[in-house]
């Protein structure tokens, strides 16, 4: 039996990218500093206790790191991404949390440690955030540790009824020939950043070629509870909602013939000049991004239209673990909040899997296995 594949996983959350990348790999090492993604992590495996480590990714050295793993994966907070701008690029200043793994990168590639593939996974904003320039020095950092690399936007409503888009820039050491190629993941998004790259950045890019999965068979009606197993809102709470919506959106509710599910996000929109809070409701069978809970209005609402009636309710943690393709024997926080929060924060488990086995782990094998196959 081959060996699995070894993996290290930075700010890991609930686990979710192990869970993606499946039993065929074997985490030597993962970090996160949030507690209660922490005790998530701890609660959901057994070895946790071997290869866990809590806290700030600034305090760990290249010597934390066991051995050469094959893969560091990396889900940095969004909103930490910078990478340019008024840093100066990679150059300027370091406080980033991006900036804490990549400085372990370096440290393991100084003692000729250095894994194979990197996956750097973050929000679609990545590719134009300061004009194109934190996306220019991410690709000029990877090519002066001789890695190539490259782009690629998926969504999980390919695989999920949840839309969720996010890059996972895929740097390798090597690019066969036969994994790269044309990809229905390369969007415009990633072709217009690719355009931006200076000659000498986009001399290491990669054109990974990813086949698109088999078509997503459920929708968001499949991952709800039954109607009589959840708290809805009262008649008024409901009305309050929905009377937050603008006229297409009202029209949205009216156009319903028969029964429909629906998800509501709440957000801010600009009206007349002034910030005017809505209510949004979509019937396409997705619901809307999750994100991390920062009160009530944050959260996403689910709304049942059936005969011209109405009701609605709030997404229950458990329904926000399935939208992520996490398991029912998944372990969830307690406190609703905190389970929204792991789920609303991580990356969604059936791409990591489709990612993982139709390109890091072809990657990852010899070319005589690959012939063979």
């Amino acid at each position: 039996m081959a060996r699995p594949f070894t993996f290290y996983e930075f700010f890991a959350g609930g686990g979710m990218a192990r869970i993606g990348l499946g039993a065929g790999w074997s985490c030597a090492f993962a970090n996160d500093f949030d507690p209660v993604k922490a005790a998530t992590y701890r609660a959901n495996f057994a070895d946790a206790a071997d290869h866990f480590h809590e806290g700030d990714v600034w305090k760990l050295s290249g010597g934390d790191l066991p051995g050469c793993a094959d893969l560091a994966w990396a889900s940095s907070p969004c909103q930490d991404f910078s990478l340019a701008g008024g840093r100066a690029g990679l150059q300027g200043g370091r406080s980033s949390a991006f900036f804490g793994f990549w400085r372990l990168m370096e440290a393991l590639d100084d003692a000729g440690r250095a894994p194979r593939i990197l996956v750097i996974e973050n929000v679609v904003g990545l590719l134009t955030s300061h004009g194109g320039a934190d996306f220019a020095a991410l690709g000029a950092a990877l090519g002066a540790r001789g890695y190539r690399f490259g782009a690629l936007e998926i969504d999980a409503a390919t695989v999920l009824p949840q839309s969720r888009p996010r890059v996972f820039v895929v740097a390798a050491r090597e690019a066969p020939v036969h994994l790269t190629g044309e990809s229905p993941f390369q969007t415009r998004a990633v072709k217009a950043a690719h355009a931006a790259l200076s000659a000498e950045v986009a001399a290491n890019w990669v054109w990974w070629r990813l086949a698109a999965p088999p078509a997503r068979n459920t929708d968001l009606a499949a991952v709800l509870e039954p109607d009589d197993a959840v708290a809805w809102h009262s008649p008024d709470a409901t009305e309050r909602l929905t009377g937050l919506m603008g006229p297409l959106h009202r029209a949205r509710l009216a156009a319903v013939t028969g029964r429909a599910v629906g998800a509501v996000f709440r957000r801010t929109r600009m009206e007349a000049g002034r910030p005017t809070q809505r209510a949004e409701v979509r019937f396409d069978g997705l619901a809307g991004c999750l994100r991390t809970p920062r009160g009530g209005s944050s959260r996403q609402a689910i709304v049942v239209v059936e005969d011209g009636a109405v009701r609605s309710r709030l997404l229950s943690p458990r329904e926000a673990a399935r939208l992520m393709g996490l398991p029912d024997s998944y372990s969830l926080p307690r406190t609703t909040t905190g389970a929204l929060h792991v789920a609303g924060d991580g990356v969604a488990v059936p791409v990591v899997r489709w990612l993982a086995a139709e390109l890091l782990e072809p990657l990852l094998r010899p070319a005589a296995v690959m012939a063979a196959e």
